[in-house]
């Protein structure tokens, strides 16, 4: 459900969403050599003059099962799949998500829904499959996850659905002004350490972003299983000139129906785990 390395089809069926995050947290000590160098890398100016920021994620191997692989290869999927769903994923000339809607029975002028890090993709397709008439652009780097949403998308018949490979900051760059309705971020990586901080999706700098993408009147939606995570995200939001808590300022909001319950969730709230969800509308 969000851009983080460690999505398969493996998880242990006891797990909570706490414990879904600590599969790519627990490794986090063999890894830290590598993130900081390549956050001090990737910070450099460019030769265009733009600062590149830091990546919300890290891309690891992970198990992908037959159908996601029939997904990535087979032509009854290729319409779901807007890129290369093998590797890095290629945007250039992604820059209206709206005309990838011209021919579907919605068309382009549809409410639009951006999914940042979709996971394995069960609840956006249940998202895709509760609102037909609304568009949904998925966007992921795991190839797994792109695999498995595709093939959700593809036996289900859903006509309202196309799935990215690649960076969604890069993406929403891309984008016009005022482009999207809802940008949806659910259960991001915490990146826990204090050292990776910068690797928070929600940040003044990325929010800038997300905002100029956004509709007036649009949503930005996001919900975290990590307290810590959760009241940096007010701090971050209720701070940023242009968008309005729509709980109230300092106010978390409930988790709207339209936002499925997934099973980590369900076993982690029944663990006495928190689950926080916010609501920005952009003024």
């Amino acid at each position: 459900m969000s851009q983080h390395p460690d999505i398969n089809d493996n998880i242990d069926s006891t797990s909570t969403t706490d414990e879904q995050k600590n599969l790519s947290t627990s490794t986090e000590s063999n890894i830290d050599t590598d993130i900081d160098d390549s956050i001090g890398n990737e910070i450099a100016p460019e030769e265009s003059k733009h600062i590149r920021i830091v990546n919300t994620f890290m891309k690891r191997r992970t198990h992908m099962n037959k159908n996601a692989e029939l997904a990535l290869t087979a032509p009854e999927f290729a319409d779901y799949l807007v890129n290369n769903s093998f590797g890095d994923g290629d945007l250039e000339g992604i820059n209206n998500l709206r005309t990838l809607f011209a021919d579907s029975p919605n068309g382009s002028e549809a409410p639009l829904t951006v999914e940042i890090g979709f996971g394995l993709g069960v609840s956006f397709i249940e998202m895709a499959a509760a609102e037909p008439t609304r568009n949904f652009v998925g966007v992921e780097v795991h190839e797994p996850g792109i695999g498995k949403c595709a093939y959700m998308a593809g036996t289900q018949g859903l006509k309202n659905v196309k799935i990215i490979n690649g960076d969604a900051i890069q993406l929403l760059k891309q984008l016009p002004e005022n482009h999207v309705d809802r940008i949806q971020l659910y259960f991001p990586d915490p990146w826990q350490k204090k050292r990776h901080h910068k690797r928070r999706f929600v940040s003044a700098e990325r929010m800038t972003i997300v905002t100029r993408s956004l509709k007036q009147g649009g949503w930005f939606h996001t919900a975290t299983d990590w307290e810590h995570y959760a009241f940096w995200m007010v701090e971050v939001l209720d701070g940023f000139a242009g968008l309005t808590n729509q709980a109230g300022a300092g106010n978390f909001t409930d988790r709207p129906d339209f936002r499925p319950m997934t099973k980590f969730e369900r076993r982690g709230l029944e663990r006495g785990h928190g689950v926080w969800d916010l609501i920005y509308i952009k003024d």
